[in-house]
């Protein structure tokens, strides 16, 4: 067995912090105020080989609120494309018998129906934690059963069908463009993102008496291409308490720019699915232009604090570029560490198992997270 562990899971294990710093937000964006409203020409930007200071200018908390917001709108302009905010009169949710969330949200006349099943724990007292999938939940159910933890699943079809094999509609077509004809070069991600957060908004809307659902705690998984799906949602809404991307390879957790200097054939920006990103991310910045993004990849994680992010990597399939993301989670978490709650970022990379499938040896870690940021307990 093939096994990798960043130093920083060192910290997670005590799990114990005494920063004062939010675990969660009840709104989707804090900070929106502070997002840029003009952007460099990509040929007019500086080149730069290291990975970016994803710390620029922050000295204090505060500062974290302007900064966090620089970095999503650089990756919404030269990478996803626009998650559009959405006003609290356009949605309205409604429980279709006891299980059933059903959120109706209407921009321009238009109106996109989301639905998912809620399946309620066994054991405990409402108003429960929720962990959602994106598309499904890859972890092992032993993870939540006999967990006071409800769980759900967001199906990303409802509002883009894209998938990477079968039938699908293409840019344009998708059930996201009725409302947003203006962004139908969106990447599936930014649209993705929007589509998590709609369901958020109706469980806040409702609220915890209608859907047993406490929306302080509220995590997000997924595997693959959903791994980087539930990095995506977490790092644009701060709404979900807990973010756990598995296996999310290239576009996700793994940097650009380390990609691009692999020797190995990993998924780097010029060799993923342009489905999932603007068309013009690979125009303006395939091959040595890499070195022109004002961002990276570990800044897209970074974006989840000062809440609870954690991503696992399998080493054995070397298309995830897990050596890249290796180096971006590092990166990353010196921003969890500058605000002193490093233990709230972890990285674990672990081979000898199959793709989504994840070993024993990852339970505790993954149990730690859970049972302290979805459950709010110490680890014992």
């Amino acid at each position: 067995m093939k096994k990798t562990i960043v130093s920083i899971l060192l910290t997670v294990l005590s799990l114990a912090t005494a920063s004062g710093q939010p675990l969660v937000y009840d709104k989707e964006n804090t900070g929106r105020k502070f997002a840029l409203k003009s952007f460099a020409d990509p040929a007019k930007l500086p080149v730069i080989r290291s990975l970016p200071d994803a710390l620029e200018g922050v000295k204090t908390f505060k500062d974290w609120s302007r900064r966090r917001n620089e970095i999503g709108s650089l990756i919404q302009h030269y990478g996803i494309g626009t998650k559009p905010t959405v006003k609290p009169s356009q949605v309205k949710a409604r429980m279709e018998g006891d299980t059933m969330l059903v959120v109706d949200v209407t921009v321009g006349g238009e109106t996109l129906t989301l639905q998912s099943h809620i399946r309620y724990p066994k054991v405990g007292q409402p108003p429960y934690a929720l962990m959602i999938g994106t598309d499904m939940i890859a972890l092992p159910r032993q993870l939540f059963d006999g967990q006071p933890i409800a769980t759900m699943n967001f199906s990303s079809a409802q509002v883009n069908d894209y998938k990477q094999w079968g039938k699908h509609h293409d840019r344009g077509e998708h059930h996201f463009d009725r409302l947003y004809p203006e962004l139908k070069d969106n990447g599936a991600y930014s649209e993705w993102a929007w589509g998590m957060s709609r369901l958020i908004d109706g469980l806040q809307q409702l609220g915890p008496k209608v859907t047993k659902i406490d929306t302080r705690r509220i995590g997000v998984t997924g595997c693959s291409y959903a791994g980087k799906m539930a990095l995506y949602c977490g790092a644009f809404d701060e709404r979900i308490a807990l973010t756990i991307a598995q296996e999310p390879g290239g576009g996700g957790a793994a940097a650009w720019r380390v990609s691009h200097e692999s020797k190995q054939n990993v998924e780097d920006l010029d060799k993923t699915d342009y489905h999932w990103f603007l068309e013009s991310q690979r125009d303006n910045f395939h091959g040595d232009s890499v070195y022109r993004l004002p961002y990276d990849q570990h800044e897209l994680c970074a974006m989840v604090c000062p809440r609870a992010l954690l991503l696992l990597g399998n080493p054995d399939y070397v298309w995830l570029a897990d050596s890249s993301m290796n180096i971006s989670a590092q990166a990353a978490h010196k921003v969890w560490e500058h605000f002193g709650i490093g233990d709230r970022m972890g990285c674990d990379i672990v081979g000898g198992h199959g793709h989504c499938q994840l070993p024993q040896s990852q339970f505790p870690i993954v149990q730690a997270f859970i049972t302290r940021f979805l459950l709010g307990k110490p680890q014992e």
